[in-house]
């Protein structure tokens, strides 16, 4: 079960650009509160919790939960939308939504690939070509897998893993639905693919000449 981060949150005095950088300067990281029955709120929250979820892989699409001061309990919700310093790549804003148990919602799920040591292509020396590190669902807010597990026991060289390889849990279902996306494949090594692209240049090349041949034989006859 994946950790669930709480943080401690603030009506922002005020807001605009201004009130945004204010916050920042007070060490604070500003952001929205939105979603549910509530009315959208300028809110602030302490940045040396925001940063370390950020961190540990936490902050995106994770069950989150704040404690606002005056209000009993603490609110479950998702950060929608982060947005990170272009230089120092942290956190400066944060959208927040509001959740519940019946709240779906789309997000990417990270995929793990697992007993690498038990696929006969990867051993003859066959790269593992991830096509997406994570994979696109809709799941119930509470309730969000932590990560995909996919398999590669038995997987070839030129095999393919698909969608339809992941067992989702109950609830959930994959945001693409119009065909098996591909995830990852089992690729030959450079070198095989260098010496295989070596022989079809090199059979093009006998085509060629005896194209050549044929030709001059005509020539000859007429």
């Amino acid at each position: 079960m994946a950790e669930t981060d709480v943080f401690y949150c603030e009506p922002r005095p005020n807001t605009g650009t201004g009130g945004a950088r204010a916050a920042r300067r007070q060490d604070w990281v500003p952001g929205v509160l939105y979603g549910g029955d509530g009315a959208p709120v300028a809110i602030q929250l302490k940045s040396n919790e925001v940063i370390k979820a950020f961190k540990n892989g936490r902050l995106r699409s994770h069950l989150a939960k704040i404690d606002v001061p005056g209000e009993d309990g603490q609110q479950p919700v998702i950060a929608r939308d982060v947005q990170v310093h272009p230089v120092k790549g942290l956190p400066i804003h944060v959208d927040l939504m509001r959740v519940d148990e019946k709240t779906r919602i789309d997000v990417a799920v990270p995929v793990r690939f697992i007993n690498e040591e038990q696929s006969p292509g990867l051993k003859k020396g066959g790269v593992l070509n991830v096509v997406r590190h994570a994979v696109e669902v809709y799941a119930p807010a509470t309730a969000i897998p932590e990560l995909f597990e996919v398999d590669v026991t038995g997987l070839e060289i030129g095999d393919g893993i698909h969608g339809s390889a992941i067992s989702l849990p109950d609830g959930v279902t994959h945001v693409i639905t119009d065909r098996d996306f591909t995830i990852a494949t089992i690729a030959a090594p450079s070198a095989l693919r260098s010496s295989d692209d070596e022989d079809e240049d090199a059979a093009a090349g006998d085509e060629s000449e005896d194209d050549e041949a044929d030709k001059e034989e005509e020539d000859k006859e007429e």
